[in-house]
């Protein structure tokens, strides 16, 4: 396929799972802002450093509180990862590739995009959990008309390698975040009801509490970070979700796995290598903080490889 439609369904995939990470860490930080103690409130900033734009944050606003931050996440245009802005540019994706995706999946990314581009503001302040969650369920909705009404054929492989890289990416940033800020316990807070909230709270942002507490049952630190980075099974865990980029760069390329002829199998297989034989107790006695940074320095690599091997039209040296 051109090298353009592949670049439009590829980021049309990753703006509409970023914009629903958003989403999904403003509805929980609401719920959690009820259940912290008084003296720890305001907990709203590590929502803002997920994203990375805590400077383009300050400069428009002067405090981190729930007003601003939901303003600044999920209207503000001048944000390019806010949800208006995510939403914008997968509808605009879509439209350049009218002629490959189905007629319902254009129908629900152009009226997704218009319901929040409408909203009355204080909609979203007034009742986060009902607004917060409707944006999640379209994105779903978006997810199963794609998958049913869609070949799935290479246009279909490059929107899941960019749906799963996205989505480890978030994975990975609301780990690094709130382990660096907020959560990684002191000895004698393990097993305190006040870090048991904000573990779950941790496990709800990516709707994984309650298939963790099938795993493991009580919450502890380690396992949340072992469930959320290694598991094999469910959907939103690191390991997961680059088991699957991995199978559909080798269906897009046809090199059969374990094998690679480009550079991005070479870093994706080389990646999932390292996980497949990591341990959660290396993981964390090198320093998670340390280990997500790298993680997602390998992930910024693996996606400029993507492009300079799929969609860049004149490689590096011809």
């Amino acid at each position: 396929m051109l090298s353009r439609a592949a670049e439009s369904i590829y980021w049309m995939s990753r703006y509409l799972e970023r914009a629903e990470n958003v989403a999904r860490f403003i509805e929980v930080n609401c719920h959690l802002m009820l259940d912290l103690p008084i003296a720890v409130k305001g907990q709203w900033e590590p929502l803002v450093l997920t994203t990375g734009d805590q400077d383009l944050f300050y400069e428009n606003y002067e405090t981190d509180n729930q007003a601003n931050v939901i303003d600044f996440l999920t209207f503000n245009a001048e944000n390019p990862n806010s949800i208006l802005s995510c939403l914008r540019n997968a509808r605009e994706s879509a439209r350049s590739i009218r002629e490959i995706i189905s007629t319902e999946m254009w129908e629900q990314i152009n009226k997704f995009y218009r319901t929040v581009q409408n909203t009355d503001k204080s909609q979203a302040q007034n009742a986060p959990h009902a607004y917060f969650t409707d944006i999640i369920m379209a994105s779903h909705l978006f997810t199963g008309i794609q998958r049913n009404t869609m070949s799935h054929n290479e246009a279909w492989q490059f929107a899941r390698l960019g749906r799963a890289l996205e989505r480890a990416d978030k994975t990975s940033r609301i780990l690094d975040v709130n382990d660096y800020y907020v959560l990684w316990p002191e000895v004698e807070d393990v097993g305190t009801p006040f870090k048991n909230v904000q573990w779950s709270a941790l496990l709800k942002s990516v709707s994984a509490l309650e298939m963790y507490r099938k795993h493991f049952g009580p919450i502890d630190p380690h396992n949340v970070v072992n469930f959320l980075i290694l598991n094999r099974e469910f959907p939103r865990a690191i390991r997961y979700c680059l088991f699957g980029a991995n199978q559909s760069l080798h269906i897009i390329s046809g090199t059969p796995e374990g094998s690679f002829k480009n550079t991005p199998e070479q870093l994706m297989g080389r990646l999932l290598a390292e996980l497949d034989y990591a341990s959660i107790d290396d993981i964390i006695a090198s320093g998670l903080y340390a280990y997500l940074d790298d993680f997602q320095t390998h992930l910024n690599k693996i996606d400029t490889a993507i492009f300079e091997t799929f969609f860049q039209i004149c490689p590096p040296g011809e």
